[in-house]
């Protein structure tokens, strides 16, 4: 009964102008609701309560539940969108990222294997391979609130409840605890130490 379901569902898709890239690997859901020039590749899985808007390429092995996704939004491969998450217009979502109750501000870029939950990002916003939000303390789930323009260097971690302020910076390899104020740069990186002619001990 499940493969006739998917098979109508799919059929139902390709005449509204879906293009398939191996359709009988891409699985929907009864209330999925898709937009007009949506591209979906192979190995994809759409849960319940998914809205997908126009011009949208969802790339293989991604899988997305109870979220929204606007416009000219790219998503994958090999990404996670989970419940309660917006991806706003012109917003991209690379491989390895997965996305938990948070909302994707206007062309902003969450590009490589990173963490984001209970966050609320800005346009314009790119964030670093490697970057977490550490929203969960073992008791409690805390917001991240970064804002438009805001530069997260590569693995970073935020540590909730945090507000990044617009058009300020986090150098990589930092773990911001704090506020960061408007157009400055937060760095938390120890310095760089070097023994020099250093020998190696011998077994």
């Amino acid at each position: 009964m499940e493969v006739l379901n998917q098979k109508k569902l799919r059929d139902k898709f390709t005449k509204s102008g879906v293009k398939m890239i191996g359709p009988e690997t891409i699985f929907f859901s009864q209330d999925t609701k898709i937009g007009k020039n949506v591209t979906i590749e192979p190995y994809v899985v759409i849960g319940s309560r998914v809205k997908i808007g126009d011009n949208v390429i969802i790339k293989s092995f991604s899988h997305l539940e109870t979220c929204t996704i606007e416009s000219k939004v790219e998503i994958g491969p090999y990404a996670r969108i989970r419940p309660n998450t917006i991806l706003k217009s012109g917003s991209r979502v690379g491989n390895f990222v997965e996305i938990k109750k948070s909302t994707l501000g206007k062309k902003s870029k969450v590009n490589h294997l990173s963490y984001i939950g209970d966050s609320i990002i800005g346009k314009s916003v790119n964030i670093g391979a490697g970057t977490i939000t550490c929203n969960y303390d073992g008791i409690k789930k805390s917001k991240t609130n970064i804002k438009d323009k805001v530069f997260i260097g590569s693995n970073s971690s935020l540590v909730a409840p945090v507000t990044i302020e617009k058009e300020s910076i986090v150098g990589a390899g930092s773990v911001i605890t704090k506020n960061v104020q408007k157009k400055s740069l937060a760095l938390t990186r120890p310095p760089q130490l070097e023994v020099k002619n250093y020998k190696r001990k011998k077994k």
